[in-house]
């Protein structure tokens, strides 16, 4: 079995409502997060596959449409490898669903789809939602800072294979 990477998209691998943008509606206002490029691969290296599993409401409202959302992944996977990106376009005051974080549902479908070992594998997010995903999902978590990267979290799992 795959050991894994889920990581929340906005706040995390990218900036979301920091000076540079508020809310991510187009590939021209997808600003990566300092230094995730080469930590996505440093973590492929660790052999660990790389997910993103998204809340993505603003669909729901009509801040974006599937389409402009479809179009800012395919150029997150020109940014940076990714095995999958997941999402629910669903927001709870407007959608009942039982994909939108906190529910674990797009991790456990990855882990089917994909062999992975939760056990063994990892929810990254910047919101409480993320990590009660992962750990609903049996996932070991990590709240970063939003808009900071993976620093703290790659350090500490540098810190743990020595």
């Amino acid at each position: 079995m795959n050991k894994a990477i889920f990581l929340d998209r906005d706040g995390v691998i990218n900036e979301c409502q920091s000076d540079r943008v508020t809310f991510v509606t187009s590939p021209k206002n997808l600003f990566l997060c300092q230094g995730i490029v080469e930590d996505i691969q440093e973590l492929r290296q660790m052999g660990f596959k790389i997910f993103v599993v998204t809340n993505q409401g603003g669909i729901d409202w009509g801040v974006h449409s599937l389409q402009q959302v479809n179009a800012i992944h395919d150029h997150l996977q020109t940014l940076i490898e990714v095995d999958e990106i997941v999402m629910c376009p669903h927001h709870p005051r407007k959608t009942m669903c039982d994909c939108r974080k906190p529910s674990p549902k797009m991790i456990l479908d990855l882990a089917k789809k994909h062999h992975i070992n939760l056990a063994k594998s990892w929810m990254v997010g910047d919101r409480d939602t993320d990590i009660q995903a992962g750990e609903r999902a049996g996932c070991m978590t990590f709240l970063v800072e939003p808009n900071r990267g993976l620093g703290e979290f790659m350090k500490i799992l540098r810190e743990s294979r020595t």
